[in-house]
């Protein structure tokens, strides 16, 4: 086996604001390019989704983030921590009421990961899996970039 990279940009197409599950179509192209052994790093190229690994065995892990992450940042606006003063709206709507909010989801989460990967495969625990996270109400075509660095076996 010999160390060699692979780059390639993934194209997803989400519908809204949810998660997206990567692991399978992410582990198909590591086959494809016969990687058996190395390092994936793999970066969203967008600011309004992110990345994360999290459980994949029970749905409601999902819809307990997605519910948290709205809390967190709504889309009405923010008020201080300090919870002094009145409620201010966020002055970057360009693209509507869901675009600054899915910045700020972006920059508490991860635009980034990197990855084992182990007999041709994502090395990841049983229950987890990756996801692109859309922040946006709308759907979109978002892009992923996917570099792998690594032993490759021979065609």
């Amino acid at each position: 086996m010999s160390l060699q990279q692979a780059l390639h940009q993934l194209e997803i197409v989400t519908s809204g604001e949810g998660f997206i599950d990567l692991t399978q179509t992410i582990n198909r192209w590591i086959a494809k390019e016969r990687i058996e052994r190395g390092v994936l790093h793999l970066t969203a190229l967008h600011t309004s989704c992110s990345l994360t690994i999290n459980e994949n065995a029970d749905p409601r892990v999902l819809d307990d983030l997605s519910t948290y992450m709205k809390a967190l940042v709504p889309e009405e606006g923010f008020r201080s921590i300090s919870g002094k003063g009145g409620a201010q709206a966020y002055r970057h709507a360009d693209e509507g009421p869901d675009d600054m909010p899915a910045h700020i989801r972006t920059s508490l989460t991860s635009s980034s990961l990197s990855l084992s990967i182990d007999q041709g495969k994502l090395l990841l625990g049983i229950w987890q899996a990756i996801y692109l996270w859309e922040h946006r109400c709308s759907g979109s075509r978002r892009r992923l970039a996917l570099h792998a660095i690594g032993e490759m076996t021979k065609p």
